[in-house]
């Protein structure tokens, strides 16, 4: 075991880092990770969507599935759930979360000359902190996959639109996105 002395020896903390159970401040100058060990769990889930614009060839080829580098929509939806799996790792004061799902969907839209794909994350975990960042950063890993995969057709593309619709179990309530 270590030796945990130096800990019961360290001053209290000032009082001008006190901070009630919802503050984010942190000391002038400085960063905090949020303490959450006080939290009860709760089921969370969140749900993230976002667009990558592609330009019409790059869409027909991951339509007819003649990318060079393969099938860029299962690609990237095996992507978007790693990044969720991740996301703590990447994002520096972002708890690590204990997921309990994952589900990522890719969709092919086409509307009015504008050709894109479409990305949606769903994530769900129970815990004492919410998953609205790991279904963000699912959204974000799949788009950048697909932006990956289609490169070397077009270098027009544009990764748009990457937000929360929704997220419940939190401390703060539910929430939907109204559009």
């Amino acid at each position: 075991m270590e030796d945990v002395s130096a800990l019961e020896d360290a001053p209290a903390q000032d009082s001008s880092f006190e901070e009630d159970a919802r503050s984010r401040a942190a000391p002038r100058g400085g960063v905090q990770m949020v303490d959450v060990s006080a939290r009860g769990d709760a089921t969370r889930t969140a749900l993230a969507a976002g667009r990558v614009r592609i330009g019409e060839e790059a869409f027909r080829q991951i339509e007819q599935e003649t990318l060079k580098k393969g099938d860029a929509l299962t690609v990237a939806q095996i992507a978007g759930i790693t990044g969720a799996k991740l996301t703590s790792r990447l994002v520096p004061l972002c708890h690590s979360v204990q997921i309990n799902g994952v589900d990522v969907e890719l969709s092919l839209s086409e509307e009015e000359e504008d050709f894109a794909v479409k990305v949606r994350a769903f994530a769900k975990s129970t815990g004492p902190t919410g998953v609205e960042m790991e279904a963000l950063t699912a959204v974000n890993v799949a788009a950048l996959t697909v932006y990956d995969m289609c490169k070397s057709v077009t270098k027009e593309i544009e990764i748009t639109d990457v937000r929360l619709l929704a997220q419940t179990g939190g401390q703060d309530g539910d929430y939907r996105r109204e559009e």
